[in-house]
């Protein structure tokens, strides 16, 4: 559409608002007496309301009134807009149905004002305002000999409006290179795309642009730092959401830059956020640096699996590639951010993959088969072993489908030693509530003191309530660097003795809080002393009344995306020491499992998708599918249960997970009562319904604290508390594959 299409669309636009007003005219009129009587409804059917159309918010924009006495009205256009005290023009406008161009402003972020995009015009106000920093206003009026309201007019499609906007755009322009076809932000540009809407045709400067030196960030954020209009929307972001001061604005004038203090790389977890909220292409991603256009991509919906927080992502994909990865909004989870290891790990599913079944000769090396023969020697060997020999473990990785037919499978044959990595060799999983996150990511805001036991994650939402309600924070387990103020209390289980027992000084603060939290590391889960030390932590939520009908603030914060569906399905090892005992090890994606302890003489049967460490000890590998390649349920750290929707096709001859098993028990005679994802999803239903309930978070029924036994052992007051994540960059085989996280391990290591 052309530039005077859109003026005279606008202009057309003002026009019909204006004649649609009413007309209010002063005429004398001879009335009879009921009329004088009735002077009220004569008014009110002399100014009768205008009809205007109904507009729809922009992107789904919601009002809430907490106070109905906080109501004010205002006039966008001509159309009367309800809103709250305390929303600018800006939001007005959105909730009227208008959208207002911007840079700087975010609505996650503090305002600025700095970009003068967003101007508007105000009734009685000499120049035009910026609507991000004006606050909506309610005004007073006299109308027919009584006082009524008569709220703040704005106008934003006047001639005085436009030419304001235009001069903005001018100026922004003077500077910026005029690069776009080689920009990777072409074609999802916000200075593209305003400067088409609301920008003049032509421009008056002719001087020579500046150029600035770009900055090396590291090996995510590629910088074009001459593209940069200084709407500071990084520098806020850093400062705000990462918690690092990496970023700022430095010099003045012309000589106007942003960039680091001294010459160092950003060093948040979050960083790869600020390529998604600046306007222009002076951030970019420097892995998808000349790939692709956006325009070329197909975009899929899904989650991310390579933590329990369970992010939700969009994939997008170029034939049978993976190409970038990028958040999707979901104010319960992860609101608009996801960390870096979600957005950059992709270029490790293309890495290291299984493609055929293969399986080991006499001289130690892999073969290709094809799945009738690797089946067959399965469940050849499987036949000659006894049932209490027989073990199998799921990765962090696996879906719920996958879990629930391994199960099926293992328990046909007489064996229940099944259990999930992460979860420990004895979990305990009769109560939904002892592994899960009772109070909710999104419920942590409401909380005003927090208690971590090694648990080092969730750290944006935990900062977001920090800086907004100055919650406190203390902490117990090794040294940590969080981004928000906090008090360390100890190392080891000790702390957690003198906080139980009150004599600790943290415990006034726990005891006096409102709404108190306590969040426990699934790193206990790894201990001998966890059960003791669960009902240590559980006696403290217990004397800080931190379980109530109301408010259930015990959490456990758990590492892995498959530990909540596991525990939920009751993948529960009957023998403590399986691994020892085990002739045969069926490793479902189980990478970090310790084999140390295996005999020599079991046979291992690796399934997954990846070339990782389990492969290294398999006697037959079976290929299988990636989540993204693939429709799974997974169930994150509160217990909310979502799918992964395939993005690309599978690799070579994989399979889903859920299918080989599914072949497997066929060849070994016990077929599985189960040919489809529906009919295995009905099995699940069975056993855990929770899990078929997608996007739903099921709070859990009962407390642990109530209805857990009386915990006889004594923690080992001797062993400190261990750090749960050694390498945040590479905690899984998709990760390890990962060039980029590689590249990210090692920047790390050198900081």
């Amino acid at each position: 559409m052309g530039l005077g299409q859109l003026a005279s669309r606008a202009l057309f636009r003002s026009t019909r608002l204006a004649s649609s007003k009413p007309q209010l005219l002063l005429r004398r009129a001879i009335v009879s007496t009921p009329d004088l009587h009735n002077s009220g409804a004569a008014a009110a059917e002399a100014q009768p309301e205008p009809d205007l159309p109904k507009r729809n918010p922009v992107a789904g924009a919601r009002v809430h009134f907490p106070n109905p006495d906080d109501v004010i009205e205002v006039f966008v256009d001509g159309y009367p807009v309800k809103i709250p005290k305390g929303m600018t023009v800006l939001q007005a406008c959105e909730i009227a149905g208008v959208d207002i161009p911007r840079f700087c402003y975010h609505s996650r972020l503090s305002i600025a004002g700095n970009c003068r995009m967003c101007l508007v015009e105000v009734e009685k106000s000499p120049k035009p305002v910026a609507s991000c920093a004006m606050p909506a206003l309610p005004g007073k009026g006299w109308s027919f000999m009584k006082m009524v309201g008569f709220g703040m007019k704005i106008k934003t499609d006047t001639p005085l409006a436009k030419k304001a906007r235009e001069g903005v755009m001018e100026f922004l322009l003077m500077n910026h290179p005029l690069d776009c076809p080689i920009c990777d932000q072409g074609g999802e540009c916000d200075l593209q795309d305003q400067s088409m809407a609301f920008g003049s045709d032509r421009g008056r400067f002719t001087e020579v642009k500046r150029s600035v030196v770009d900055k090396n960030l590291g090996p995510l954020v590629k910088t074009v730092m001459t593209r940069c209009i200084q709407c500071t929307r990084c520098v806020r972001f850093a400062t705000e959401v990462a918690g690092v001061q990496d970023l700022g604005m430095l010099g003045r004038g012309s000589g106007e830059e942003i960039g680091t203090y001294v010459e160092k790389l950003m060093t948040s977890e979050l960083s790869g956020n600020v390529i998604d909220i600046c306007p222009v292409g002076a951030l970019t991603s420097k892995p998808f640096a000349f790939k692709a256009r956006n325009w070329e991509l197909k975009g899929t919906e899904s989650i991310d699996v390579t933590d329990a927080v369970g992010s939700n992502i969009r994939i997008d994909s170029r034939g049978p590639e993976v190409m970038r990865i990028v958040p999707r909004l979901n104010e319960d989870i992860n609101e608009e951010w996801i960390s870096d290891k979600t957005r950059f790990f992709y270029d490790g599913l293309k890495r290291q993959r299984l493609n055929d079944p293969m399986i080991r000769g006499a001289d130690g090396r892999f073969k290709t088969v094809s799945w009738r023969d690797a089946l067959a020697v399965v469940a050849e060997v499987i036949h000659q072993v006894k049932p209490e020999e027989i073990v199998g473990v799921a990765g962090k990785l696996s879906d719920a489908e996958s879990m629930m037919a391994l199960k099926d499978f293992l328990n046909t044959m007489g064996s229940n030693n099944i259990w999930c990595e992460g979860n420990g060799p004895n979990p305990n999983a009769d109560l939904r509530s002892g592994y899960i996150m009772n109070t909710s990511i999104n419920g942590l805001e409401k909380a005003d003191v927090f208690l971590l036991v090694e648990a080092a994650m969730v750290n944006a939402r935990i900062r977001k309530t920090v800086r907004a309600t100055s919650a406190k924070v203390g902490y117990v387990g090794p040294p940590a660097d969080f981004n928000y103020d906090h008090e360390h209390l100890g190392t080891g289980p000790e702390t957690l003795t003198e906080l139980s027992e009150g004599r600790h000084p943290f415990y006034s603060a726990l005891s006096n809080a409102k709404n108190p939290a306590i969040i426990v590391g699934a790193g206990i889960f790894g201990r001998n002393d966890k059960d003791a030390i669960f009902s240590v932590v559980e006696k403290i939520a217990k004397n800080i009344n931190a379980v109530r009908p109301d408010w259930n603030g015990l959490n456990v914060l758990l590492l892995n995306a498959a530990q909540a569906a596991a525990l939920d399905l009751g993948l529960v090892p009957q023998s403590e020491k399986s691994i020892e005992n085990a002739k045969f090890l069926y490793l479902m994606g189980a990478d970090d499992e310790n084999l140390d302890k295996l005999p020599n003489d079991a046979f291992v049967v690796y399934q997954g998708h990846h070339g990782d460490r389990g492969v290294y000890r398999a006697n037959v590998i079976l290929p299988a599918s990636a989540f993204s390649e693939k429709e799974g349920t997974y169930a994150n750290t509160e217990g909310c249960a979502q799918t992964t929707v395939p993005a690309v096709p599978t690799v070579g001859d994989a399979r889903d997970d859920w299918k080989i098993i599914r072949a497997l028990s066929e060849v070994a005679g016990v077929r599985l009562p189960y040919d489809s994802l529906s009919a295995i999803r009905s099995r699940i239903s069975t056993v855990a319904p929770n899990l078929l309930n997608a996007d739903e978070r099921e709070a859990a029924a009962f407390s642990t604290s109530s209805l857990r036994p009386e915990v006889k052992e004594k923690m080992d007051n001797s062993a400190p508390f261990g750090t749960a994540v050694e390498n945040f960059y590479m905690t899984d085989s998709i990760t390890r594959a990962s060039k980029i996280m590689a590249q990210c391990s090692a920047s790390l290591s050198k900081k």
